[in-house]
């Protein structure tokens, strides 16, 4: 029986087609809602309309993930050289018959599969961004270079996505996949609020003292080692490590091998020496996350608390604390309840959610000089 290359270029083009039929519907929606507006509302709509989808596409590659079909098709960018499962059939059956609950399953093939077809569409979208602010760079007031650089970001976050499925899910890089998503949607998000920034009808950005705004990029930084630490733990199946709460395997300081547990380059479920990894690792992965959780809620709802009264962020801290709870218990029904799949892809979403609501106070809000911290002119919110 012959092996199925890694690399499969046979069904690009049939992907990119259908790529571009699944974006037609989101761009004529924003045609039709906005054929008598300006260049700059279509395009601040369309990048409203991507982010919904990427977010939606996040969330769907953490249930890609979390149900095991990341190599439900072992083979970039189509299924054992076809565009879908359905021209894979003989292949995927033979696979399933040899291993029935192995990595490559139809049910498992069809997730993966409308994972990349999410994908593409996304890529469609914003190539349509991109080429659109390069034709009205003239007319707008968000630099072209913002969406041409969000393109090429895709196609890294693509190449990242080949680089998962033919290097067997490595845990570095399925973490910077992650990682990746997330960056398009912070990029996503400030071109959005960008383009609110510059309409005639937008009162400007908030000012806050820079210490507060230097508080946010920090408490920000936080929420993004946070969420590397949690796709590493996502990645290696460390969740249960520890199944209980506060607690970790009846103790305060479980047993745990911190260097075994952080050695990035290695493959999935292995030492770098290829031995199996240890329960001990496993753990360390685990509580880091778990500790470093306690800091960064401290650190998000500071933030929301100096902000609680702001005109023009008060629905920015309110949403952080909403998700801070959020986060929370979807957490602690993971460790709790063995990784229910709702509560896992819920946790994914909550993080994405969070990177969102910071991009978006982050580029809706400007410092003010420190001799004119009082008395503050903030200005209501973007939406």
């Amino acid at each position: 029986m012959e092996t199925q290359p890694l690399y499969d270029l046979a069904p690009i083009a049939r992907l990119m087609l259908l790529g571009v039929l699944l974006a037609i519907g989101p761009l004529a929606w924003v045609w039709l809602r906005n054929r008598r507006a300006e260049p700059a509302t279509r395009l601040r709509t369309l990048t409203l309309v991507t982010l919904f989808i990427t977010f939606d596409l996040v969330l769907f590659g953490a249930f890609t993930r979390l149900t095991d079909s990341g190599l439900g098709c072992p083979d970039w960018p189509g299924c054992y050289g076809a565009a879908s499962p359905i021209g894979a059939h003989a292949d995927i059956s033979a696979a399933q018959q040899a291993m029935p609950t192995g990595p490559v399953t139809f049910s498992k093939a069809w997730i993966e599969m409308i994972h990349r077809y999410l994908a593409t569409t996304v890529g469609v979208l914003i190539i349509v961004l991109a080429v659109g602010s390069w034709m009205q760079r003239r007319r707008l007031a968000v630099h072209w270079v913002w969406p041409a650089f969000t393109l090429f970001w895709v196609c890294l976050q693509g190449a990242f996505g080949a680089l998962t499925v033919t290097m067997k899910l490595f845990p570095a890089i399925v973490t910077l996949h992650l990682l990746g998503g997330l960056v398009l949607l912070a990029l996503l998000r400030a071109q959005s609020v960008a383009y609110a920034l510059a309409d005639p009808a937008s009162r400007g950005p908030v000012e806050l003292p820079s210490r507060l705004r230097l508080g946010m990029m920090a408490a920000f930084a936080l929420l993004w080692l946070q969420i590397a630490l949690g796709g590493w733990v996502s990645t290696n199946y460390a969740v249960l490590a520890c199944n209980e709460f506060p607690t970790c395997q009846g103790s305060w300081w479980p047993p745990m091998d911190f260097r075994e547990g952080f050695t990035l380059w290695r493959e999935l479920g292995t030492e770098r020496d290829g031995d199996t990894i240890t329960f001990a690792a496993l753990t360390a992965i685990h509580y880091v996350h778990r500790l470093s959780a306690w800091v960064v809620f401290a650190a998000l709802l500071a933030v929301a608390w100096k902000l609680w009264r702001v005109p023009g962020l008060q629905g920015f801290a309110r949403g952080v604390v909403a998700l801070c709870a959020l986060q929370f218990l979807t957490g602690l029904t993971n460790v709790v309840l063995d990784w229910p799949l709702l509560a896992a892809v819920s946790h994914t979403g909550g993080a994405a959610a969070l990177v969102v609501l910071f991009t978006g106070a982050l580029a809706q809000s400007r410092s003010l000089p420190e001799a004119v911290n009082a008395p503050l002119h903030l200005s209501r919110s973007v939406r």
